[in-house]
């Protein structure tokens, strides 16, 4: 049995420049950082016992005997790509939620690779892990989204990574002292709106807007470089909240339905009640509100978002990793 274990991600600012219509061009840029939130995935062989070859379990369960006839596209291509043809069986745990804004398709694509390619005895980077992720979901599945997550999973850790028009992409490290990651972490606040949503269509109207968009997203990844500057000096961390605040004014403009009324109600609040700035995670339209806050104004927020459900989390500093190789 094999297990791996792969981290969600928060996008801070530069959202949307990671989309090849933008990056081909000139070049995107975001800064991200991984959480202690995961996506487990399981891998075990099938014995002969049984009269499938595939078994694999998610939100349904499919019993099938050749790769062709997987429903779930990911597992299909990835387990093309790896070379496994049979004599497995699949199962993927969460500790959030899919479809609300941190990643989470990603690190399911990420993990999965990870744990095929150890099931075969391999061992491979996090640059082949999130390559073959892109090419799985990007060029081979056309989803219309990014680079940015299947880079954030398979490094992990608190990254400026850019984007460039080669396809090249370089993962930065920020390298801070635990004082000032400490401290960025504890004003740092995360609420579930309870709202579920694909982000496809999103994704789909954003990339058709890009062109016309072009100059809010050289702004956006004005603000992801910014944001690297801020923190690596570490003195004026409470201009992460404006940034954050800016990027979100930014973002909103982008296409239709990355906010709404209930999410734009809980976001005044929260800055009535103190907060410097936020944003939605992910494409929008629901999912979490990331939040900056000073520690003493934390509570404040906490109940004029009382409807609202909290998520308490860390960095996380590691990516994509096998926790469990066993019989």
């Amino acid at each position: 049995m094999i297990i791996s274990r792969t981290p969600f991600r928060i996008s801070f600012a530069g959202g949307g420049t990671d989309l090849k219509k933008f990056y081909r061009e000139d070049y995107g840029a975001v800064v991200s950082t991984t959480i202690n939130k995961y996506m487990y995935i399981t891998v075990n062989p099938l014995s002969y016992f049984y009269k499938h070859k595939i078994r694999i379990s998610y939100s349904k369960t499919e019993i099938i005997d050749n790769v062709d006839e997987i429903q779930h596209p990911v597992v299909r291509k990835a387990l093309k790509l790896v070379g496994i043809d049979g004599g497995i069986e699949i199962a993927s745990m969460a500790d959030i939620p899919a479809e609300t804004g941190m990643g989470s398709s990603s690190s399911f694509t990420v993990g999965l690779l990870n744990a095929l390619y150890s099931f075969q005895g391999k061992s491979v980077s996090p640059e082949q892990l999130a390559q073959e992720a892109c090419k799985i979901e990007i060029s081979l599945l056309k989803e219309p989204i990014g680079k940015q997550d299947q880079y954030a999973a398979a490094y992990g850790g608190l990254n400026y990574i850019q984007f460039n028009p080669g396809e090249d992409v370089f993962v930065n490290p920020l390298v801070l002292s635990r004082e000032i990651k400490d401290k960025f972490n504890n004003h740092l606040m995360m609420f579930y709106t309870g709202i579920t949503r694909k982000a496809n269509s999103i994704l789909k109207r954003q990339n058709k807007n890009i062109e016309s968009k072009k100059q809010d997203l050289k702004k956006m990844r004005e603000l992801a470089i910014e944001l690297r500057k801020v923190l690596d000096g570490g003195k004026e961390l409470d201009r992460v909240g404006e940034i954050l605040h800016q990027g979100w004014l930014l973002k909103k403009e982008l296409t239709s339905g990355i906010s709404n009324n209930s999410i734009d109600g809980y976001y005044n609040k929260a800055l009535e009640a103190g907060a410097l700035g936020g944003k939605v995670l992910g494409a929008g339209g629901g999912g979490f509100i990331l939040l900056y806050v000073s520690p003493q104004k934390q509570q404040k927020v906490r109940e004029v978002l009382g409807g609202l459900k909290e998520l308490s989390f860390k960095f996380e500093y590691q990516g994509s990793t096998i926790i469990y190789v066993g019989g």
